[in-house]
């Protein structure tokens, strides 16, 4: 018998040191297209553009309290329900006194509320009263009426991705365009008022006037 020693399967090459800082990167790159593909299809083009599978549909049900203490002309302002969207065009806006881009547009809507022959409305979103009391003081409070959405269920059930966004409701009470993110010049006068007066001739109310 040979003390020989039994034959071994012979090693694997090791990896060179390039094709072994590949397979390490790899991952990292697989990663980084999927992020960039999203971010591209997610943002890519107008984002006041993004369509909502609500468009088209009536509201869903409103029935938020009022903003405790807010007045408008010495008269206090009415919570959102869903009657209060019938028989006339509204325009719905979703803001928080916390969130930056709605101190942005919000002068857009102040001048937005100067105009006749709709409604402009305001969904108080996950805010403190106080605060959003004292935001609508400070810069103006173009709303006819406030509801709040402590929690966040009604932004939810209108599909908001976050605020600021706005809605333009019919007066049979479907939505009929929504708007994501903060309200420009250029947004206001291109896109949003459009919208409201199509809104408006489509029921049969005369155009808005320019502000």
């Amino acid at each position: 018998m040979s003390d020989a020693p039994p034959p071994q399967a012979p090693l694997p090459d090791a990896p060179r040191p390039g094709r072994r800082r590949l397979l390490v990167l790899l991952p990292l790159v697989l990663f980084l297209a999927l992020a960039a593909l999203f971010y591209g299809r997610l943002f890519s083009g107008d984002p006041s553009r993004v369509p909502s599978a609500l468009l088209g549909r009536a509201a869903p049900t409103l029935a938020l309290a009022p903003l405790d203490g807010l007045t408008r002309d010495g008269t206090p302002v009415p919570g959102l329900t869903t009657a209060a969207l019938a028989g006339e065009v509204t325009v719905l806006n979703v803001f928080a006194s916390w969130c930056v881009p709605c101190r942005d547009e919000h002068p857009f809507l102040v001048q937005l509320s100067q105009m006749k022959g709709f409604r402009l409305v305001g969904l108080n979103y996950k805010d403190d009263a106080e605060n959003a009391r004292r935001f609508l003081g400070r810069f103006g409070n173009p709303y006819s009426a406030v509801g709040v959405d402590p929690n966040g269920r009604a932004a939810i059930d209108w599909g908001v991705y976050g605020v600021p966004e706005t809605f333009v409701v019919g007066r049979d009470g479907r939505i009929l365009y929504k708007y994501i993110g903060p309200i420009d010049a250029e947004g206001l006068t291109a896109r949003l008022i459009p919208e409201i007066e199509k809104a408006m001739a489509a029921n049969g109310a005369p155009a808005a006037p320019a502000p």
